[in-house]
């Protein structure tokens, strides 16, 4: 047993076999937060379904589950999780400006349905819990399954989070690459 305090992403030649399924998922190219989590196989596979529920949104569908991401990420202060979704986040039909938007503490300039969706994620953090008028809110627009993907994602990107900021996981150099200047690391955290 190691005790190591630093944690590198593992190298895929040194992943336990059982994960392989996981490899050929990632077209034999896991991100680094993957990686990370190969040191723990088993971790790794249980927790491989909910990932790939929670990325593409569950019942929220795809754009409503990036928001709840990012949120998430301003919140961790990871940029890692945040990078990661600039790209997901565009693909699916947020803009950039919207994308930024998320950074800010206020939700006056999205529509209802999304401003509720990001406080729901603001109150969740910080009282882990919702209360019963975010909850009649949310019911206002969302069913219970979704408001359940709301507590769900938000709680898988927790976890992630977590390992990030733990072991200052550094960002996938594709993924970077595709980032505008003005998203880097160091711009980051301006502008919030």
């Amino acid at each position: 047993m190691t005790n190591d305090i630093k944690l590198d992403p593992l190298a895929l030649a040194d992943w336990d076999p059982s994960l392989s399924d996981i490899i050929e998922d990632m077209n034999g190219r896991p991100l680094n937060v993957h990686s990370l989590m190969a040191h723990n196989p088993g971790l790794l596979k249980a927790w491989w379904n909910f990932r790939n529920y929670s990325v593409n949104g569950g019942s929220l569908g795809r754009r409503k589950g990036e928001l709840v991401i990012l949120r998430v990420a301003v919140h961790m202060k990871s940029w890692y999780e945040w990078a990661s979704h600039v790209d997901r986040s565009l693909s699916c039909g947020l803009s950039m400006d919207e994308i930024n938007r998320v950074k800010k503490e206020t939700v006056k300039d999205w529509e209802p349905p999304e401003a509720i969706l990001l406080s729901a994620v603001d109150e969740l953090i910080e009282k882990h819990a919702l209360s019963q008028e975010t909850l009649s809110t949310l019911n206002k627009h969302y069913s219970h399954k979704q408001i359940m993907d709301i507590i769900a994602i938000h709680g898988m990107y927790i976890i992630l989070g977590c390992m990030i900021n733990s072991w200052g996981l550094e960002l996938d150099p594709h993924i970077k690459q595709k980032l505008p200047e003005k998203l880097l690391m160091k711009h980051f955290w301006v502008d919030k």
